[in-house]
């Protein structure tokens, strides 16, 4: 599943709160669809057209939504404001992105940060350069675990129950090198824990190849993946692993001073799976 056209689930018994119905509305926006008329909405969400234009009423008048000047709407600033000031997945691209961007400098090519979130990784930063190789992945984009190098590396440190949830569903190819044979996959998640990286070639686009390696947290455990995405080369993607994973060092070293404060809490689980609550909130 990609980011497109995501909405809430709501209530178990039927009922659906305003809450519910608002997050329905957001999740109708995605990477390739940024801006939405009303009546779009509503066929995406499934929600009466009264109620979606009563609830983009409330939502533009709270900033959550904007409207552009031919009318139809998009999410708006002010709910990227709320999201910036505390979440601590802003922590961890924060974190980051200094390693990024000198490794951007030195590969020059798309250089991205993923975690687990809903059995698939979405990208919480990518960097670019003029000439790099194209690459699927966008800011808050999301891709299905199995369908390439950072979500393969997440999901080969994630927790078994995730491995065998992700193993039991549907492997859906996005072109004809993804691995969609559950015994195969086990195979490739059993070689990127003994290899501590991979190269995925060809398993989104045709011509590329991804280069992933996870991103460990304070107590060992893989918080993020950082890949670079390049042409199908092997000798380029070999080069490639050296400099990631010197990346990725500098990052965990990070992780270990901000998470020995108290305010460095780092809502994360083994594999990178986003838990949603700080683990001091947790306890």
């Amino acid at each position: 599943m990609t980011d497109e056209g995501r909405v809430g689930e709501g209530h178990t018994d039927g009922r659906e709160s305003v809450l519910d119905r608002a997050v329905q509305i957001l999740g109708a926006f995605g990477a390739a669809s940024p801006v939405l008329s009303a009546a779009q909405i509503a066929r995406r969400t499934g929600m009466p057209a009264p109620t979606v234009y009563r609830m983009v009423g409330e939502l533009l008048r709270l900033g959550i939504l904007e409207r552009e000047a031919d009318k139809r709407l998009r999410i708006g600033i002010r709910l990227w404001e709320l999201a910036s000031r505390s979440s601590p997945a802003m922590g961890l691209r924060t974190a980051a992105l200094p390693f990024m961007e000198d490794l951007q400098a030195v590969v020059r090519q798309h250089t991205i940060l993923g975690i687990i979130l809903d059995r698939e990784v979405i990208y919480l930063e990518t960097l670019s350069a003029p000439g790099a190789a194209s690459s699927p992945a966008k800011i808050a984009g999301r891709l299905p675990l199995h369908a390439g190098s950072n979500g393969l590396v997440l999901l080969a440190f994630a927790a078994p129950e995730l491995q065998e949830q992700v193993l039991a569903e549907p492997l859906v190819a996005v072109t004809p090198r993804t691995v969609t044979d559950p015994k195969q996959l086990r195979r490739v998640l059993s070689r990127i824990r003994r290899d501590g990286h991979f190269v995925a070639e060809r398993m989104i686009r045709e011509d590329g190849a991804g280069v992933a390696v996870p991103i460990r947290g304070a107590d060992g455990s893989v918080v993020a993946a950082l890949s670079v995405a390049v042409a199908n080369n092997k000798q380029v993607t070999a080069r490639m692993i050296p400099a990631l994973k010197a990346a990725s060092n500098g990052i965990t070293r990070t992780l270990v001073v901000a998470q020995s404060a108290p305010a460095g809490q780092w809502p994360m689980r083994p594999g990178g799976v986003w838990s949603g609550r700080s683990p001091v909130l947790a306890q």
